[in-house]
């Protein structure tokens, strides 16, 4: 006879039940019809699952016409975004009653890829609905963001390049007087409620935008971004006409527009921005940071342990320094060092070609050796471009500009050849790799290549995972044959230096009530940044609370969960197929990179077993 027991409460209670076999059979198909159940709930909560993640898609492509753009769907082509306060609120309690629906929705019931769509659907809405109720869309611009700056770029984002494409961008070029309007009555409600930039960030921001108030229409980077095959493309008479409708368009929309923001920013917005530099003197202003420390890092960290980890990384990066100032022999102290190639001419470029032509070598090295670590490498190319001029003093030494995720665009890496006398030679290896290949370019290019994911997850752009690989790849130099040069291997030094730096500036700004002297200083002391560079970045740390901490929490965690898997794997470790799987599914927030990682070791480990 066969003794089957039942029920956890039963066993607790020292109670034995024996079946009889009938009660054995309809024991069994009680069983199965439990399973058949079970299986049907998942069906049910994959295909809910699937078609809320549709929905959104769909809300997202409709609200955002540059989104569309970017992602090659014909929708809204010839408008902007609508960015007043109504539409606001309509996307908010919109993207509030999505998070419900998803919260109701249990991961563990849905398929490996689906699960992971929900995670990303769920930090993208809770990250808009934070922001929103934090009342940051009401500071829609900074010294390095906005209408303002990106509009002149629309060129090359939209890349028109039939007739129907220039009227669509030709549409779009009428409706920037009612998109600044929109921005206008925006930052209007901010100063309203005591959510303004701080002043000092600001003070270049008429400059800014007075660039674009040109005379001459045909001097407008909204043609002159247009290349010149495209230009080619048409008939003489054609690009005349069209041309003539871009000038008009520029000269009777988008100039004045420039003027009436310029205005606005002069009479009204600048008098009002705050004195103070930290985003704890803003309303909710500590609530705010704490929520930006776990939008940007993914994690669970408090500022102060945060900071703390700043410091001692970069007690460990100054040994290291220290060690190469000995190695090359210099006569001085660690300070003097820095000071030297702070300033010695040798260190900078003399014309921008010559620095150009250094990134342009640098980076054709870099691709040949790209396949000793990595088996899959993106289809979509990448190149070079120069910071434009309207933007350049005020960003920093580089940025790169993502591909479409439908391939009709590809990647760049935005190099700054103003100032020339700030962009150190030596720090243009680790640069090039965090920006290019197999950084950012690498990362995004396969991201928006990776047609099993739902296309509201090829749009993830979790800074922790970007950044923190970026700044992974550029140690991963070393292993590709760079910083054979001493100085070379400094800057990558002082490179990572700058993201421990960041750490300890973002939480004492933000957190600590630390000044904008105070963090400059820091930098000073621990970076081989020049002058120039760490006022910029401390300006945008300012601006950008707790972006930059993504950095350098991200590429500990990378190079943590690395280290772990070489340490269990041993021999069988593959960094090949280790890269891989941290890229395989595009950027996610770090706890569940560490779920991927740890699955990859387990497949190892059943596999040897």
């Amino acid at each position: 006879m066969m003794v089957v027991r039942l029920s956890i409460p039963a066993i607790l209670c020292g109670v034995v039940f024996v079946l009889l076999p009938s009660a054995i059979a309809q024991s069994q198909d009680q069983g199965r019809e439990q399973s058949r159940g079970q299986a049907r709930s998942q069906d049910t909560a994959q295909a809910v699952f699937e078609a809320l993640i549709d929905r959104v898609w769909q809300f997202e492509l409709d609200e955002s016409p540059l989104l569309a753009t970017n992602v090659g769907d014909p929708r809204g082509q010839d408008r902007l975004p609508d960015m007043s306060l109504s539409a606001l609120d309509r996307r908010y309690a919109k993207r509030t009653q999505f998070l419900e629906e998803l919260n109701a929705i249990d991961p563990d019931a849905l398929s490996e890829s689906s699960a992971t769509d929900h995670a990303l659907l769920a930090y993208r809405l809770g990250q808009q609905i934070a922001s929103h109720d934090l009342q940051l869309h009401l500071m829609p611009i900074s010294n390095r963001e906005g209408f303002h700056i990106s509009l002149p770029e629309l060129a090359r984002v939209m890349n028109p390049r039939t007739e129907q494409d220039f009227q669509n961008y030709i549409s779009r070029l009428k409706d920037v007087s009612r998109y600044t309007d929109d921005h206008i009555a925006l930052l209007r409600k901010g100063i309203q409620r005591q959510m303004t930039q701080p002043a000092i960030i600001m003070r270049d921001s008429l400059s800014q935008v007075n660039a674009h108030v040109v005379d001459d229409p045909s001097r407008s980077l909204l043609l002159t971004n247009l290349s010149d095959e495209v230009r080619a493309s048409f008939s003489a008479d054609q690009w005349t006409r069209i041309e003539n409708e871009i000038c008009e368009a520029v000269s009777t929309h988008v100039v004045p527009s420039y003027e009436r923001f310029a205005q606005f920013l002069h009479d009204e917005y600048l008098p009002h921005c705050r004195g103070s530099i930290g985003a704890s003197s803003l309303p909710r202003g500590r609530e705010l940071y704490r929520d930006r420390v776990r939008r940007f890092t993914t994690l669970d960290l408090t500022p102060e342990a945060i900071h703390e980890t700043g410091i001692r990384e970069n007690k460990r990066i100054r040994s290291e320094m220290d060690a190469i100032r000995q190695r090359v022999t210099f006569d001085g102290d660690l300070p003097a060092f820095i000071k030297h190639l702070r300033t010695d001419p040798k260190f900078y470029p003399a014309t921008k070609q010559d620095l150009l032509k250094e990134v342009a070598l640098i980076l054709k090295k870099a691709d040949g050796r790209l396949p000793e670590l990595f088996s899959r490498l993106p289809r979509i190319p990448y190149g070079i471009r120069e910071v434009p001029d309207y933007i350049a003093p005020q960003t920093t030494s580089a940025y790169y500009w993502p591909p479409a995720t439908d391939g009709s665009r590809g990647g760049f890496y935005y190099i700054n050849t103003y100032n020339l006398s700030a962009r150190p030679l030596y720090q243009l290896e680790s640069l090039s790799l965090h920006e290019a290949v197999p950084g950012h370019h690498l990362q995004l290019a396969l991201q928006a290549e990776l047609t099993d994911l739902h296309p509201i997850s090829r749009e993830s752009s979790i800074t922790a995972f970007i950044e923190g690989w970026a700044l992974y790849s550029e140690r991963l130099g070393k292993e590709i044959g760079f910083y054979k040069d001493s100085y070379q291997d400094f800057g990558r030094l002082s490179m990572e230096a700058w993201r421990a730096s960041r750490l300890v500036v973002d939480t004492g700004i933000h957190w600590m009530g630390w000044s904008r002297q105070q963090a400059i200083q820091y930098m000073t002391d621990n970076t081989a940044l020049s002058e120039h560079n760490i006022t910029a970045e401390v300006d945008r740390y300012i601006g950008w609370p707790g972006q930059a901490l993504a950095y350098k929490i991200g590429e500990l965690a990378i190079t943590r969960m690395r280290r772990e898997a070489e340490q269990q794997l041993g021999e069988q470790f593959d960094v090949r197929e280790f890269h891989d799987a941290v890229l395989a599914q595009g950027a996610i927030p770090l706890p569940l990179l560490q779920q991927r990682i740890d699955a990859f070791v387990e497949s190892y480990e059943s596999t040897s077993d």
